[in-house]
């Protein structure tokens, strides 16, 4: 399951109004040992999903390729698509000539 680092952001954000935030006790409830654990989920979740995003689209550290007079275009680590159009025989007309411009509409 890919968390996201919106998902980790509200977590280190929850976790850390719990730890600094909140004063209250809780019978049965340690609300500081919450918000820790709920910090430490946050920025693994965060960096796991840098680290995913980095490893797919190569992130901000993705280098680029200057070619002198024009672009060196995207590489692509696969084969382009390749689209194969197979046209059938359709009739068409009656070989030999025609009427000629001008002629009268057939009967």
């Amino acid at each position: 399951m890919r968390m996201g680092i919106g998902v980790g952001l509200v977590l280190i954000a929850a976790g850390a109004i719990l730890i600094w935030g909140v004063t209250g006790e809780v019978s049965g409830l340690d609300v500081d040992a919450i918000g820790v654990i709920l910090l430490v989920i946050g920025i693994i979740g965060v960096l796991l999903d840098a680290l995913w995003w980095q490893s797919w689209t190569g992130g901000p550290w993705r280098r680029t390729t200057y070619v002198e007079g024009g672009t060196a275009g995207p590489s692509r680590p696969w084969p382009r698509r390749r689209v194969v159009v197979d046209e059938e025989d359709a009739p068409g007309p009656a070989p030999g000539p025609g009427p000629g411009p001008g002629a009268p509409p057939p009967p």
